[in-house]
């Protein structure tokens, strides 16, 4: 029993006398300005932020050193324990300390990250904090980032309505990232309008071939007519399918704007096909909301707003 204790205790000197080498050469390695170093806050305070370097000197980021953000708060947004990455800018404050900077490192640091961010199209998140002309501002890893208006929604955003979105919190992607010009723009748009589609795909997959239903004419073009059903979803109707006679252009017949019946006689990769002749090839049976019937046989007659209201849309 004896022997056993007197090599567990060997063994315990030794894991000693390795872990105090250890730390005695973590202490004593060369450190240079510009490094960015690594370590664990051990103290806040309202100006400045002690570090734990590991080293025989500790590490102060002073409040100015520590982020660009407009909304950090050194006492909400650091912790004793954090780990924390900073370059350092002097060897000695004048009081033994090294002086670091947390924003030299962000930019260093963040700049890799949003390249990373950039190629993989990943979404997150950022507050917008102010407004600007064409724009607005929010800050990701720590740099300034721009989102234009044109990137803010589905649709542009008016300048007279960007102050309406500082605060709000966004779901975007970086599309630009180039250190070397300071360059960060981000965008909203492309996720929003996969959204969108997710939900008309949702929407659509609702939708019978057969239905009839009242829609506004929202487009004309030489090969037909967009018309808007309602509840974000609208179709073609080609120019063969507007008439039974043969027309030059669909404005020969509709307007924008103009209430029309179509039927619906197709519906491929999430694209509705409309017809209006359809509707002269065959009597459809109008019917109210309370007579509302679906059989495969026939033709249900309803609008479009009624059938996705009883889907859950």
């Amino acid at each position: 029993m004896e022997e056993r204790n007197v090599n567990v205790n060997e063994d315990q000197k030794v894991e000693s006398m390795e872990d105090y080498a250890d730390v005695l050469e973590r202490s004593f390695r060369k450190l240079n300005v510009g490094d960015v170093v690594e370590g664990i806050v051990s103290g806040v305070e309202d100006t400045k932020v002690t570090v734990d370097l590991d080293y025989y000197a500790p590490g102060i980021i002073l409040l100015e050193d520590l982020s660009d953000d407009p909304h950090f708060s050194i006492r909400n947004d650091i912790h004793a324990g954090d780990k924390i990455s900073a370059t350092i800018k002097r060897m000695d404050d004048g009081r033994g300390n090294i002086l670091l900077s947390k924003k030299e490192a962000n930019k260093v640091l963040a700049w890799d990250k949003l390249k990373e961010l950039l190629e993989s199209k990943e979404v997150v998140s950022v507050k917008v904090s102010e407004a600007v002309k064409a724009g607005v501002v929010a800050y990701l890893e720590g740099i300034r980032a721009f989102i234009p208006a044109s990137k803010l929604a589905l649709s542009f955003v008016e300048e007279a309505d960007l102050q309406s979105y500082v605060g709000k919190t966004l779901d975007v992607q970086v599309i630009t990232a180039d250190e070397e010009d300071d360059k960060l723009v981000l965008s909203a748009k492309e996720i929003l309008r996969e959204k969108a589609n997710e939900e008309r795909k949702n929407k659509i997959s609702n939708v019978e071939v057969g239905l009839v239903t009242e829609g506004t004419v929202e487009s004309l073009q030489s090969y037909g007519a967009f018309i808007d059903l309602g509840n974000g979803i609208s179709g073609l109707c080609h120019i063969s399918q507007i008439a039974n006679q043969r027309i030059a252009h669909p404005s020969s017949v509709l307007k924008v704007g103009q209430k029309v019946k179509v039927k619906v006689i197709a519906i491929k990769d999430g694209k509705l096909s409309l017809s209006m002749k359809a509707l002269d090839d065959v009597m459809a049976k109008e019917i109210t909301e309370e007579e509302i019937e679906y059989k495969s046989e026939g033709e249900a007659t309803t609008t479009l707003a009624d059938l996705l209201k009883k889907a859950g849309f």
